[in-house]
């Protein structure tokens, strides 16, 4: 089964038309996009567009084999005016399949936010799941969703990364699915940082144009087994560390800053913290990082290792001179240790936020200069165990590894 995307853009594409925000000033060449619309093994249309015509004229296709229109936006009707020669679109109720001539079998899939989906089997068995833009699949907790991984995803990983990360949990994707991201508009930067972001989720964006064979390995990218996000005070590290986990099932968020009761100001953070997260994610309040690295589980967030620092130095006495040069150093060194080492034993995916703090002001304390420094060597150990290594700067992600 051959799947041409004519178009992978939102429903006003990219650029979008009167905008001049930097995302769709610098939507050009391969990152200029228009609607999604999806042509199958040159017989079936999902999603009728304008000047899908013209795409499948670029591709080398036609769309004179069509002979079925399905569409899957929220509204009713034809978006465009239907060219000669094609069908009527139309769409298939919720739960319904429709059987094609061609030996495609179409079943339509309800979605959270209106709208329809559609799984599309191959005549040899490959099988495609199609998401219109901003909805996820409903159902699947309870039991409605589909017990094989599909070959190759086509959803709106961007605007909704829980719909993968639900598709996840029930096995729908797997290791080897290929989840292409469609529906792409301005809300996140094109070309390498929209790759970026993709690539962390397990997912990829294509050219205009680009013809899939489902089924047929592909370079899915790798999600990182390991990651440590650094950065500043508000440098959005830990907007990019929970990114990196929202569209995963079952995330245990690791806080190690506690509840400091009586704190209305930290208790404001971490109240904007718990909103950001998907509700499937659970949380634990503990510096007690080895036995969960080294339990199996779901992916684990650690926010932050700099707190966590803060808890070991407290229990070890370093603040105090006398007790830091008598055995605290020593005692400090092992607890890290015994943490990298959890880190390089794990099977569990881990994120973990830790903050930059050697490019500012030099402390004006030796406490403050001791902590500077024992966090610098608690980051590099870290990073040294780790596949990929983030530094945030101003919301920006540049990788270090």
């Amino acid at each position: 089964m051959e799947v041409t995307l004519l178009g992978t853009g939102a429903p006003a594409g990219l650029p979008q038309p009167g905008c001049s925000c930097a995302a769709c000033a610098t939507a050009v060449g391969e990152d200029a996009r228009a609607a999604t619309a999806v042509l199958v093994d040159g017989t079936l249309l999902l999603d009728l567009t304008p000047g899908a015509a013209f795409a499948a004229a670029r591709s080398g296709l036609s769309l004179g084999g069509v002979r079925q229109v399905l569409l899957s936006h929220p509204h009713d009707g034809p978006a465009v005016e239907v060219p000669p020669g094609l069908p009527q679109p139309g769409r298939v109720p919720d739960g319904r399949e429709l059987a094609l001539l061609t030996g495609h079998r179409v079943r339509a899939v309800a979605m959270d936010a209106g709208g329809t989906g559609y799984a599309v089997t191959g005549p040899d068995g490959q099988r495609l799941l199609y998401l219109p833009p901003g909805g996820a699949q409903a159902g699947l907790e309870n039991g409605n969703g589909d017990a094989d991984p599909y070959h190759l995803v086509l959803l709106d990983v961007v605007g909704r990364p829980d719909a993968l990360a639900r598709l996840r949990a029930v096995g729908a994707v797997g290791p080897t699915t290929d989840v292409v991201a469609v529906h792409l508009g301005h809300d996140v930067p094109p070309g390498p940082e929209l790759r970026r972001r993709l690539a962390a989720a397990g997912a990829r964006a294509v050219p205009d144009g680009t013809t899939l064979t489902v089924g047929v390995y592909e370079d899915v990218p790798d999600v990182p087994r390991r990651t440590l996000v650094l950065g500043g005070a508000r440098s959005g590290k830990s907007v990019e560390a929970e990114r990196r986990l929202e569209s995963f099932p079952d995330v245990l968020y690791v806080a190690t800053g506690g509840t400091r009761g009586g704190d209305t100001e930290w208790a404001a953070r971490v109240a904007a913290h718990r909103d950001r997260r998907p509700g499937s994610w659970r949380t634990t309040e503990t510096c007690d990082l080895v036995p969960l690295l080294a339990q199996d589980g779901p992916a684990l967030l650690v926010d932050c290792l700099s707190l966590w620092l803060t808890d070991a130095m407290d229990a070890v006495g370093a603040w105090d001179d006398t007790e830091w040069a008598s055995g605290g150093e020593k005692a400090l060194r092992e607890r890290v240790r015994e943490l990298t080492e959890a880190v390089r034993g794990t099977r569990r995916t881990v994120v973990a936020v830790s903050n930059e703090v050697g490019s500012g002001i030099v402390p004006a304390t030796a406490s403050g200069r001791r902590y500077r420094d024992e966090l610098g060597r608690l980051n590099a150990a870290f990073a040294s165990e780790c596949e990929q290594v983030v530094l945030v700067v101003a919301g920006q992600a540049l990788v270090l590894r």
